[in-house]
């Protein structure tokens, strides 16, 4: 089959690449045939499937051959970007006569896919599906591959025979499709990441409350899991989520939420996540007595969650800010957001980069950890007890275990804990 894919979301390079890879002939809108944005190239087993794709001559630029020869086009545009999205399809609509399958895989709000739709002809077998974006940077290659279920917004039985023959390498091990109209896929994919948050929002709340009553979260949190109603999934209590795509499309729904119920409930959740990023900050300023000026203060994780680079809404974000307003030395490490960290701020005296975990605390007054990586769960705590000068643990992700830290003559502070 001969596709073209649009935009530069991650979701789009995930699909160039494995189509490419299945003897697809794969043209890529734009000049660029690699990801610039430095948390799409470290997407584990990218890099390597488009170079495959490239040497093989089934990936293309549109330099080298004309997009709209295609006939299937995957949008994987930026949140919001309908505009452009309709200017896409309306020129995918002008230069053909025949049949045409537009797979929309951009968070454009509801109803955009029909609005994409209202651009192509019915009469000549021009269809819209709309495919709702589960990928999950950091597993996205492997969720691609081998989905469980897939959701598909889809309302033309052609256009979905030719979607399931365009998916069927990676839907053979009995992947389930979940078919239902274009709007009501789009509305799910806001409804699950809405819910989402609600369970996140929810145990940071629980947390909060756990501070004041002298009970531990992770207890009360393991008992919650037990029943099969809640489950552990997305109830893990931290320092508050981040996350470009996931932000917004929580946005949206709390829009519409407000607009047309007059609901506030998403951004309450959003208001307080917003809040839970400067816990860390909080404790370390109520430690400190309201005075940091000139103490070193090392930080553990920049990016937003472990196996990214993106540090969009990112509690490190809140965290740094308010550190460097107090006059604090900041000493940073992070194993993939390092270069993401520097173009966001710069280079300035208050900020150390750091190679390695342990350069990063040494004489520090306080560590925090911002960001789960696995290298941080289990550090040599006899050496990070010997290089900092003050021996304070602020854990925003609940990692470490607390009995442990105190025996090992750490001062440590949790999320409700």
């Amino acid at each position: 089959m001969k596709i073209c894919v649009w935009g530069e979301e991650l979701a789009g390079w995930i699909a160039a690449a494995h189509f490419a890879n299945f003897g697809n002939n794969v043209i890529k809108a734009g000049s660029e045939m690699m990801p610039a944005e430095s948390g799409n190239r470290i997407e584990p087993g990218l890099m390597d499937s488009l170079k495959r794709g490239i040497d093989s001559g089934k990936l293309v630029s549109s330099e080298q051959e004309d997009p709209f020869s295609a006939d299937i086009h995957w949008l994987a545009i930026g949140p919001g970007e309908l505009e452009a999205a309709t200017e896409i399809v309306a020129r995918i609509a002008a230069m053909h006569d025949e049949p045409v399958l537009v797979i929309n895989q951009s968070n454009l709000g509801t109803g955009a896919s029909d609005e994409l739709q209202a651009r192509l002809n019915e009469d000549k077998d021009q269809h819209v599906i709309y495919l709702p974006d589960m990928l999950q940077a950091g597993q996205a290659m492997r969720q691609f591959g081998h989905p469980g279920v897939l959701l598909v917004g889809c309302e033309n039985e052609s256009a979905r025979i030719r979607f399931a023959a365009l998916m069927r390498p990676f839907t053979r091990e009995g992947t389930e499709l979940r078919l239902m109209n274009r709007r009501e896929a789009e509305f799910t994919k806001f409804a699950i990441t809405g819910m989402l948050a609600l369970r996140l929002g929810y145990i940071n709340e629980l947390a909060m409350l756990a501070d004041h009553v002298g009970v531990d979260i992770e207890t009360v949190r393991d008992g919650m899991s037990t029943d099969p109603r809640v489950g552990s999934h997305y109830l893990a209590p931290g320092c508050g989520f981040g996350g470009q795509h996931f932000t917004q499309y929580i946005e949206g729904l709390a829009g519409l939420l407000s607009k047309t119920r007059g609901s506030t409930l998403l951004e309450t959740v959003l208001d307080q996540n917003e809040h839970h990023k400067e816990l860390p900050f909080r404790k370390l300023w109520q430690h400190f007595h309201c005075d940091l000026q000139g103490r070193r203060i090392a930080i553990w994780g920049l990016a937003f969650k472990p196996g990214v680079a993106n540090i969009e809404g990112a509690p490190s974000l809140k965290t740094v800010d308010a550190l460097l307003a107090q006059g604090a030395i900041i000493q940073l490490h992070d194993p993939e957001a390092r270069e993401e960290f520097l173009f966001h701020y710069g280079e300035q005296e208050q900020l150390v980069y750091c190679d390695e975990p342990y350069e990063a605390v040494k004489d520090a007054d306080a560590l925090l950890l911002l960001t789960a990586w696995p290298e941080y769960w289990s550090p040599n705590y006899t050496e990070l007890h010997r290089l900092m000068k003050d021996p304070v643990i602020i854990d925003g992700r609940n990692v470490y275990d607390p009995q442990l830290l105190h025996d090992l003559g750490f001062t440590y502070y949790g999320v409700g804990r």
